[in-house]
């Protein structure tokens, strides 16, 4: 049998690979400056601001109804992750009828928590409030303590309830600082802190005492209406001028 052999194809020469084109890196986005490095407020910038508060609003009152300085400390604790409105719709039929510790002791837990049931943690803040009104009896003569330490020693009050039973029932200079207040001292510069006592004694450190009976009010309804935390309208600011907030749309 004859021998069959097979042409091998010459082989092509190699194409030589095209060179990838270096990417031109992505120019990085400038770095956020944080508050503490921002330029801190002047004397007389905060002395502005506050004047602008004062001069808008001269009386700002603070949004919880109440009767007297034991409802004050009531709505306080109920107001604990819920809003002032939901406080006060549930209020307004309790405060009818039981004003003072003796009559929420009377009124009991049970029927306590069909006045509040609407509100957040309900059964837990029930439970609160006849203890508290219970030790404000057997300890404080049944009078809403006028210290610090006597509000902190209270079932379900805290250090931000202290600061506004103290300034609204009793008139202290005291800075009550709740997510509002918290968020306008932080974004503005006022008052860099990364937590809510931080923020108070920053506050208290640079408002002048004549603004301080007012101070949180201010604060507070600057932040619910004007310096929102998602879209904050920067248009309408009486502070924009001033404010340090890098992001600031104006």
């Amino acid at each position: 049998m004859a021998k069959i052999t097979r042409k091998t194809a010459p082989r092509k020469a190699p194409v030589p690979k095209k060179k990838a084109k270096p990417v031109a890196a992505k120019p990085k986005a400038p770095a956020k400056k944080s508050l503490k490095a921002m330029k801190p407020w002047t004397p007389a910038e905060v002395h502005e601001v506050f004047s602008r508060f004062r001069k808008a609003n001269p009386e700002p009152k603070g949004e919880l109804e109440h009767v007297n300085p034991f409802t004050l400390l009531v709505a306080v604790v109920l107001s604990a992750q819920a809003t002032d409105a939901g406080v006060n719709k549930a209020t307004r039929a309790l405060f009818a009828i039981a004003d003072t510790p003796q009559k929420m002791l009377d009124l009991g837990e049970e029927r306590l928590r069909e006045y509040i049931k609407t509100i957040g943690l309900y059964r837990t803040k029930a439970k609160n409030v006849i203890a508290l009104s219970a030790k404000v009896l057997s300890e404080f003569g049944g009078e809403v303590p006028r210290t610090r330490a006597g509000i902190e020693s209270l079932p379900g009050a805290g250090r931000k309830t202290a600061n506004v039973v103290l300034n609204m029932a009793f008139g202290e200079h005291t800075m009550a600082v709740d997510t509002h207040v918290f968020r306008v001292g932080n974004r503005t510069g006022l008052a860099p802190g990364k937590t809510p006592l931080e923020v108070e004694l920053g506050l208290e450190k640079v408002i002048p005492a004549e603004f301080m009976l007012h101070a949180h009010h201010w604060l507070i309804l600057h932040g619910r209406y004007t310096c929102l935390a998602r879209k904050p309208r920067c248009e309408v600011c009486l502070i924009n001028d001033l404010c340090r907030w890098p992001e600031k749309t104006v």
